[in-house]
């Protein structure tokens, strides 16, 4: 049976997910920073031991043999981290074909979790809390528990990202099902930080939610940059896809605080929130550049400029941001160097062919160069042209030599082929300076200055995209039963039928609610109180059924009606929701974070805080 079972898990995870053992190169790179997670896990526990002992003895010679360990361990965890980084550089692996050579972009890598065990903490709760068998729901709980373990290793495409989506929204009603805000049920949910391997941990099913869709961002950002860049179609999708990455970055920046790890604070977000926009913008340039391939006038080469210099611009404010930050792999930042220096290039060649073609801006840009440098004056008008194109192509070969130097002094970038590929025929299209305008050499060229065509924003996270059903919905309406709400243990009650009837009426929603108890009635003298939950009537479960069903299942009863009841312990909540009267499928919809044609979108956050938060909650919203 445990056989079956397991195997069965296998499949549907392959079905799902994707099979961890397809030796494809992303798959062995994400392998690879499992293992090293696990190492570096192992590494800190050692130094956590060490530390505790050398505080702990004072005996002279242990204290130097644990401080010798000390400084091995260390050693170890530096060179781990070391090897993590380089991991979360190997940008190559990620990048889609083009016929053309293309400046690599940066995907990131996925968070990596542990399994965990739901049946007996779930199972106990169900039986605790909502007085039914808990093995009546092992099928529900293996289905969501498959479900963690194929969101672990979901495809690089958008059947991962609904993978991730579907199980996010899971989430939702899990979390209001077995997660009360008064206690633990001893969940903890232990993931790695995706930047330094350091694993974290927290009770909360907020940090499971803001990790999973810290990985539908990274999903985003792999599924972009696997884009052809050699089609207008291509750059399109990659920038869709940048987008959305930023905008999942950008709300978990906005909606959750105090993480305990890294990669989930707000300065790191932000910093990948700009890195996603820079590069979803640096598509957007290539294919201005692919369109205007073959019509390249004077203007067209300056809204290239403008293009190129916002880039430049872009990468120079991502290096400040990225430069101080230790736990950031250093090629990330010498390649946003890099980038700086090769779109300022790009920047000055395209001001130069504009110049050179007598854009529109021209005239603008040499009265700006005159006043700036008045030595000029004195020469003849038809040259100032001339000089200020000599200027550009000056500043563009220093600023290209500048990020052959960069490149040079990074070991990892020096490994990229496609970098030097690109640098090398930029090299080759600026090898035309004209020697002979000697006052090139002291000029600061103008740039073109203007507003952008295209203002790009990012594309804020859609769970209601994928519809996701509730697993644990036999429990019943979630607006009645969920953690957060308390009931009586149910209770028969056996109705024999007299001349004067049963003596109560029920309300229209789902589940019935005993209304209208008639005094020195049958209802009354077997116990049926006003605001009782009908949740049985003989043997069939009717916490679902419409006022229909139940009116007809009390009808069928014949004379003797036996009715399952409990009694909440806030009696006043139930009858204001028992009042509204939503038929059943409205009620789901207002529980469900799925979102119809038909329907008004919720505005719902994952992170919303409970009213009755435990003390040691971090979980606010803003």
């Amino acid at each position: 049976m445990a056989q079956a079972a397991v195997i069965r898990a296998h499949n549907r995870a392959q079905a799902k997910g994707s099979d961890p053992r397809v030796a494809t190169c992303r798959g062995k790179l994400q392998s690879k920073r499992s293992k090293l997670n696990q190492e570096i896990n192992k590494e800190l526990r050692l130094r956590a031991g060490a530390e505790n002992l050398f505080r702990a003895t004072t005996n002279r010679k242990l204290r130097e043999t644990v401080a010798l360990e000390l400084s091995f361990v260390n050693s170890n965890l530096q060179l781990l981290k070391e090897q993590l980084a380089e991991l979360n550089s190997s940008v190559e692996l990620y990048q889609g074909e083009s016929s053309e050579p293309v400046m690599p972009v940066i995907p990131l890598g996925l968070k990596e979790t542990k399994d965990i065990d739901f049946r007996e903490p779930f199972k106990d709760f169900i039986l605790e809390h909502y007085s039914e068998d808990g093995s009546k729901y092992d099928s529900a709980i293996n289905d969501f528990m498959e479900m963690r373990q194929a969101m672990r290793t979901p495809h690089r495409d958008h059947t991962g990202i609904s993978l991730l989506l579907e199980y996010y929204n899971q989430l939702y009603f899990v979390e209001r099902r077995f997660f009360p805000p008064d206690r633990s049920l001893g969940i903890f949910f232990e993931w790695y930080d995706s930047l330094t391997g350091v694993p974290s941990s927290q009770r909360t099913v907020a940090f499971e939610k803001a990790c999973v869709l810290l990985n539908v961002a990274a999903l985003y950002t792999q599924i972009a940059a696997r884009k052809p860049r050699d089609s207008a179609k291509g750059l399109d999708s990659g920038v869709d896809n940048w987008l959305r990455a930023a905008g999942a970055l950008k709300y978990l920046a906005e909606n959750f605080t105090n993480p305990p790890s890294m990669d989930l604070t707000a300065s790191v977000l932000d910093m990948l929130t700009q890195l996603m926009l820079a590069q979803a913008h640096e598509f957007l340039f290539e294919k201005l550049q692919l369109q205007s391939k073959d019509k390249r006038d004077g203007d067209m080469n300056f809204d290239l400029a403008l293009e190129a210099n916002h880039l430049s611009k872009s990468y120079k404010h991502l290096t400040e941001l990225t430069s101080p930050c230790e736990f950031l792999p250093l090629p990330w930042s010498c390649l946003c160097r890099l980038k700086c220096e090769y779109y300022a290039s790009l920047a000055h060649g395209y001001s130069a062919d504009g110049v050179a073609k007598k854009g529109k801006a021209t005239t603008t840009l040499v009265d700006c160069m005159l006043k700036q440098n008045d030595s000029l004056l004195d020469s003849a008008r038809e040259q100032h042209a001339a000089i200020l194109r000599e200027a550009h192509l000056l500043k563009s070969s220093a600023r290209l030599e500048e990020a052959w130097r960069v490149l040079r002094l990074n070991r990892e970038l020096r490994t990229k082929e496609a970098i030097s590929r690109v640098l090398g025929a930029r090299s080759n299209i600026i090898n035309r300076c004209d020697e002979t305008q000697s006052l090139a050499d002291i000029i600061e060229p103008p740039l073109p200055q203007g507003e952008l065509k295209t203002q790009l924003r990012p594309t804020p996270p859609d769970p209601g995209s994928v519809p996701t059903s509730d697993l644990f919905s036999g429990l019943g309406p979630l607006g009645v039963f969920s953690a957060r709400n308390r009931w009586t243990p149910p209770r028969t009650v056996a109705l024999e039928e007299s001349s004067g009837g049963f003596g109560f009426s029920i309300t229209t929603g789902s589940p019935a609610v005993v209304t209208g108890v008639h005094a020195g009635s049958l209802a009354e003298r077997c116990g049926l109180k006003e605001g009782d939950l009908i949740v049985g009537i003989g043997d069939t479960d009717v916490k679902w059924s419409s006022h229909e069903e139940v009116v007809r299942l009390i009808r069928s009863s014949g004379r003797v009606l036996v009715l399952k009841l409990v009694t909440p312990l806030c009696i006043k909540s139930v009858q204001q929701k028992s009042s509204k009267k939503p038929d059943t499928d409205t009620r789901m919809k207002q529980q469900s974070p799925k979102d119809t044609k038909d329907s008004k979108k919720l505005s719902w956050s994952i992170f919303k805080k409970p009213k009755d938060p435990p003390p040691n909650t971090n979980i606010i919203l803003r």
